[in-house]
């Protein structure tokens, strides 16, 4: 995919890379990554074993924790590429937090397959970008969500 050139979280200036979820900074987090493709964004993550809720299944957190941020990074994309930028080219992108999630488990997510988010993004508001996700377990869609993204406020900056 000629988009899926750089993640949107690579793009975020260190003082806001910290998330658990996609920051590249913290060591203990899951370095989510999100990418254009096409006009949909995406995410892949394969669990680790510590993300089991019981043998064999990933726990719904991380489920959770996949669309939040996958949510979050597509907003900053779709943003991004309004202002006429794309990751890469220099341009730090806006940051978003989350202002709503809602997480809908479809089937029990096996543990041993790599997980792939697939959203689309809508703008509805100038800082306000829902995204809705499907995660999927090869095939099988097992979660899905919607993220109301908000661009940050200036209080959460330094």
């Amino acid at each position: 995919m000629s988009d899926m050139m750089k993640a949107i979280q690579d793009e975020y200036a260190d003082d806001y890379a910290w998330c658990y979820g996609c920051g590249r900074l913290n060591e203990q987090g899951l370095h989510l990554k999100t990418y254009w493709d096409g006009d949909q964004t995406v995410t892949t993550y394969t669990p680790r074993e510590v993300h089991m809720a019981i043998p064999g299944f990933v726990y719904g957190g991380i489920l959770a924790s996949l669309i939040d941020c996958h949510g979050t990074g597509s907003a900053a994309l779709a943003l991004h590429r309004k202002n006429g930028h794309e990751p890469g080219d220099g341009i730090e992108p806006p940051r978003f937090v989350t202002g709503s999630l809602h997480v809908d488990f479809m089937k029990p997510t096996p543990s041993d397959v790599p997980l792939k988010a697939i959203g689309t993004v809508e703008e509805i508001h100038p800082k306000k970008w829902k995204v809705t996700t499907r995660v999927f377990a090869a095939d099988t869609c097992c979660a899905k969500g919607e993220v109301v993204a908000v661009v940050m406020p200036d209080t959460f900056k330094n």
